[in-house]
Formats: structure tokens, sequence, C-alpha cells
């Protein structure tokens, strides 16, 4: 199922659009939300099934993911001096695995584990 965010959703008329990356936006209406979601909110990231329809596609079930109302208050992990510390690391990591991916090598299993992981946590802090 794709996984998008709600552009717009007007809980007085009951619709509203979810953007579908790469594609057409997804016309939602309030009868394919779970029943215990009364509304979605812009910036909502949701999972959904579609089927193509005039003039938009529609959306056929909703799952709600994330809402943004959550993601507005979430909690920094990491002091801003830690993350640096981090961002030095997966540099530094990068920095030596990238001869070898010049050649055509991918690293060691073990290394590119830990450089993901590293990337993850970097990413989940500025995100949050």
């Amino acid at each position: 199922m794709p996984v998008g965010k709600v552009k717009w959703y007007d809980p007085e008329r009951g619709f509203g659009f979810l953007s579908h990356p790469g594609h057409e936006d997804v016309f939602v209406a309030k009868q394919v939300l779970p029943r215990d979601v009364k509304e979605l909110h812009s910036g909502d990231r949701v999972e959904f099934d579609f089927a193509e329809g005039r003039p938009s596609p529609k959306a056929l079930r909703v799952v709600l993911l994330e809402s943004a109302k959550t993601r507005r208050h979430r909690q920094h992990h990491y002091s801003p001096e830690q993350l640096n510390s981090m961002v030095a690391d997966v540099m530094s990591l990068l920095e030596g695995i990238q001869p070898g991916l010049q050649q055509g090598n991918y690293p060691e299993h073990k290394v590119g584990h830990q450089i993901a992981g590293i990337l993850r946590a970097v990413a989940r802090e500025l995100d949050a």
C-alpha cells in the first residue's frame, strides 16, 4: 500500500485529498476512514489503498500512521552536541567507504549496517 500525507481535509464536507508521491493526488471520503478516526489533518501520514476514478483516484481504505499533531510535539532524543558528534562519525565512516564504492565494491555488511543505523538516527532526530 502506498504511503502519503494528507494534503487537506474538510471535516464539514467529509472529504479531502492525499498526496501520492510521484502520482496524482488521491480523493479521500469520510466513509473510508477507520472507525476511530473522525477527521484527518493536513500533514497526517497515512497508508492507503486506492482505485482509479474520475476525475482522480479514490481511496478505498486509509490507515493513519502518524498524526501531524503528534509529530509537532516530538521531543529530541539527542543534544545538539551529541547530534554533531553523530554527524561527524557518519561523515568519517562515509569517507572511509567512498574509495571502495568508486572501485565498484560495497562495504562489508557490518560497516554498512553501522553507517545505516547512524544515518537513520540522525534522520529521525532532524525530522523531530
